[in-house]
């Protein structure tokens, strides 16, 4: 991953944590669900840690948490 867009995959991953948390999810169901580990979700959603994704594994998690996968693509410019 680019350290450019380091903010972007934090934005994303916070997103991700959100939306599970209001789909009542749990990491490990969310994991189950699309086909990935709870490691990866918990990476992914963790902000002080920095994990790239594939369009593959988002599209999985936005099919799940039943949100449009641009959703976890608007970025905020926090600058």
């Amino acid at each position: 991953m680019k350290q450019i867009y380091a903010e972007n995959y934090r934005q994303i991953g916070l997103k991700i944590a959100y939306y599970r948390k209001l789909r009542g999810l749990t990491q490990e169901e969310l994991a189950e669900a699309a086909g990935l580990t709870p490691a990866f979700i918990g990476h992914l959603e963790a902000p002080n840690i920095l994990k790239a994704l594939s369009l593959d594994a988002l599209f999985d998690i936005a099919a799940v948490l039943n949100v449009p996968p641009y959703k976890f693509l608007a970025f905020e410019d926090f600058q």
